[in-house]
């Protein structure tokens, strides 16, 4: 088996069906779809049941709702393929998708092959960047916040290099695919980038997922000690997220945060720390809003 994709599935039954179709009819020989219904309760589970009648080479595994890492993780154990990619159910990949990521993987002899997309309202999203890249480097723009390329889908993986990479706590429902990513890269595979669009995702639909505190210690316990022996290379970056994520919750009027869980940022601060990043902690949180408010206001924009 040269490639399977993976697809964590919870109640998407508006979406499922195609994108099942988008990847079932792909132009490659040997490859397996491997459907993972995560409790869903809109019927999701048996649209993949009647289409699995109908193409051979997906298989639908039902499981009890665990998370979209959890069905992440069960579908890759299930999987045989030499290589792994994942699909989110709303989505579609194009028609060449999987020949261009295999075909890359290949040729290029890469443990990771990170190509481009468009969205579904057609806009074509481009990194800018071919060939070969440095896997410190996008940890650093991943802990950044300032990542520009896809993380988790349109990307495909060699089998191997994800063992250990989708063992994230369920409590961790967001940033998940950038968590996973960064486990990834930590130990430290040959990256290629390509230009070639081979996935459309579907933009705008409603997310409810913020972090919780809880959520994020646990996320960042996660991180830190993934990290372990390469602190010194990556500490400002560890803390830089942290402050992203302070700042998120001041974004949402949480003040409370500061104290006791992101007091200990005011000590972390570095001059490597953007300016505005050092104020938005060194000021007290009802003050620090106003400007955060209005980045992120610019930032949508």
């Amino acid at each position: 088996m040269d490639i399977s994709v993976i697809i964590p599935i919870y109640n998407k039954a508006e979406y499922v069906e195609l994108c099942l179709e988008s990847v079932l009819e792909q132009d490659v020989e040997s490859f397996e779809v491997i459907a993972v219904d995560d409790g869903s309760t809109d019927g999701s589970g048996a649209i993949c049941d009647d289409m699995a009648r109908r193409y051979h080479n997906l298989r639908v595994l039902h499981v009890n709702n665990g998370g979209v890492t959890a069905a992440r993780r069960i579908g890759l154990e299930n999987s045989k393929g030499k290589y792994v990619t994942f699909v989110d159910a709303d989505d579609i990949m194009k028609p060449q998708g999987l020949s261009d990521l295999l075909d890359a993987i290949e040729i290029t002899g890469a443990d990771e092959v990170v190509a481009t997309y468009d969205t579904h309202y057609g806009k074509h999203v481009k990194t800018g960047i071919v060939g070969t890249v440095d896997p410190d480097w996008m940890i650093r723009e991943l802990l950044s916040s300032a990542a520009y390329f896809c993380v988790l889908w349109a990307v495909v993986f060699r089998r191997e290099w994800l063992e250990g990479c989708l063992d994230t706590p369920r409590e961790v429902r967001s940033g998940e695919d950038i968590l996973m990513q960064i486990l990834y890269l930590l130990k430290r595979p040959k990256v290629v980038f390509i230009p070639d669009s081979v996935y459309i995702y579907t933009e705008g639909l409603p997310n409810d997922r913020f972090m919780t505190i809880e959520e994020q210690q646990t996320y960042d316990k996660v991180l830190r000690n993934a990290i372990g022996e390469r602190w010194e290379e990556f500490a400002d970056y560890y803390t830089l997220r942290r402050i992203k994520m302070y700042e998120n919750f001041i974004d949402r009027r949480m003040f409370g945060v500061l104290s006791p869980y992101y007091d200990d940022l005011r000590h972390a601060l570095t001059k490597n720390i953007p300016l505005a990043d050092r104020i938005a902690v060194m000021l007290p949180p009802m003050l620090a809003y106003i400007p955060i408010h209005l980045r992120k206001l610019l930032y949508r924009k």
